[in-house]
């Protein structure tokens, strides 16, 4: 396909598509999938290889958020049963970041709620990252705590933090339609904020929330405008309790198109697969490595992921490799910044996270990010018996048609419980 060959020279160069070739990938039919997968594959590995970067998100403080994102079941008055804790202290948090490090993870993402840090909350997360690094001197730490205000990040880069996430999650165009406690520009001007300050930026979107392709095309288009390193792709996870609760547009097919479209835009950025890969991608998750070369590991902010064993396996059968400490995520021509030659990296996702995480792995509300003005962590499993846990269960009943209401799994262990977390 002529198409597909541009394409793929153009990511080989570093060179961006056109819009009309971007929403042309987005429109390719089923029958073409694999071709579209394979073409996006050959620019992912020439700029990472068959690595893949393992990151694990620490949710900092649950719930009790101010903002309204639709999206995310951390928003004011959501009633969607999620865990509720104020700030985890440091020693709390080191020993849940140390748990993902021993599955593997490079990274660990950082994620409080709420519309943005005081000063006090840049204190306790400085305290955090001194008590994570003193014992894991390699590791990456990336923040998502929302809207940054003037010299914070500064102050967060000075206590060793290496990027900062905060996702535009949607187009301008479109932002005022799921939240109105704050704006785009708000979250564009926190990702210069991190940027300024030397921090790699981290900054995604969810896919999912009854977007048109021409928003998706246009959220990744300022994605690339912006420069960021990092690049979390969530997948909604409609929560019951949330406006966007009956939003099940995705099929599988569909997410590994935009993840496609993600890879040709940013070709030579860490694509991150961040909430809701489980549940929007199912058995086709292997096939996602061949176009992202970064992921999850374990569970998410607020749901539940897939097993962190069964994430490491599924990389080896798909003949790809976890990323080690030694090896530089990006690709040299884009080290320096924040991350320098150490990690060069994305940021959660959550840091995606919200980290987003979750719908949102970063920012507010997605890392994998991860979180930010309404953080929300959303990925999700049933119970090791199979039965569906958390509030999508109990609506699998009315569900619309392909709802996978009961995969939905509301996170209930790790930090914030008294159980071991899932890494």
């Amino acid at each position: 396909m002529d198409l597909l060959n541009t394409l793929v020279d153009k990511g080989l160069r570093r060179e961006a598509p056109t819009r009309d070739e971007a929403l042309a990938v987005l429109a390719t039919s089923d029958d073409e999938l694999l071709d579209v997968v394979a073409a996006a594959g050959k620019v992912r590995r020439h700029w990472f290889g068959r690595r893949v970067k393992l990151n694990y998100l620490v949710n900092l403080k649950s719930g009790l958020c101010p903002e309204d994102c639709s999206y995310c079941s951390q928003r004011l008055g959501a009633d969607t049963g999620i865990l509720k804790y104020t700030w985890l202290k440091p020693q709390e948090a080191s020993e849940a970041a140390a748990a993902g490090l021993a599955g593997g993870a490079k990274r660990v993402c950082l994620v409080a709620s709420g519309r943005g840090p005081t000063d006090r909350d840049i204190d306790r997360v400085s305290d955090t990252v001194k008590a994570i690094k003193e014992q894991n001197e390699d590791v990456e730490v990336c923040a998502c705590l929302g809207l940054l205000s003037e010299g914070q990040a500064e102050r967060l880069r000075g206590a060793g933090v290496d990027a900062y996430n905060h996702n535009l999650n949607t187009s301008e165009s479109t932002y005022g339609a799921i939240t109105k406690t704050h704006t785009y520009a708000d979250r564009v001007d926190t990702v210069r904020k991190a940027h300024a300050a030397g921090l790699s930026a981290c900054s995604g979107l969810i896919a999912g929330m009854g977007e048109t392709d021409a928003d998706l095309v246009d959220v990744v288009f300022s994605l690339r405008a912006l420069d960021a390193d990092s690049v979390p792709v969530n997948f909604l996870i409609p929560f019951e309790g949330t406006p966007l609760a009956k939003e099940w547009n995705l099929t599988p097919q569909r997410c590994l198109r935009i993840l496609a479209m993600v890879r040709f835009v940013c070709p030579d950025v860490e694509v991150r697969i961040a909430g809701g890969r489980e549940l929007h991608l199912r058995t086709l998750q292997p096939l996602a490595l061949h176009l992202a070369n970064s992921i999850f590991l374990g569970d998410y902010l607020t749901s539940e992921g897939q097993a962190g064993k069964a994430d490491l396996e599924m990389i080896a059968d798909a003949g790809f490799e976890v990323e080690t400490t030694e090896q530089v995520t990006l690709p040299e021509h884009r080290r320096g910044g924040g991350c320098g030659s150490v990690c060069g990296s994305d940021a959660a996702e959550a840091c995606g996270t919200e980290a987003g995480a979750a719908q949102a792995a970063g920012a507010a509300g997605t890392d994998g990010t991860a979180a930010g003005p309404g953080t929300d962590g959303t990925a999700s499993r049933p119970d090791a018996d199979g039965a569906a846990s958390g509030p999508g269960a109990a609506a699998a009943e009315t569900a619309v048609p392909g709802a996978r209401t009961d995969l939905v799994a509301v996170r209930r262990r790790g930090p914030g419980t008294d159980l071991a977390p899932n890494a």
